[in-house]
């Protein structure tokens, strides 16, 4: 991954006012989540999920016999 440092520092410093050493102990990540920047895609959540399962059952029917496939086994 690339970064345009310049930029960041502008955000980082003016946009964020944090202070030189403030913006150079953070981790490009933790810059990017401080100026609201999202990376990757959101994980999976137990909803999305639950639609993967009812579509793409392990064993045809179990989805749709109303198993929780987020449900813990006991």
């Amino acid at each position: 991954m690339r970064f345009d440092w310049a930029a960041l520092m502008r955000a980082g410093m003016r946009g964020a006012g944090l202070s030189p050493e403030a913006f150079w102990r953070l981790t490009p990540v933790e810059l990017l989540i401080l100026l609201g920047l999202e990376i990757g895609a959101a994980p999976l959540t137990r909803t999305r999920l639950r639609e993967l399962s009812a579509l793409y059952p392990d064993r045809p029917g179990v989805a749709a016999a109303g198993r929780d496939p987020c449900a813990r086994e006991t």
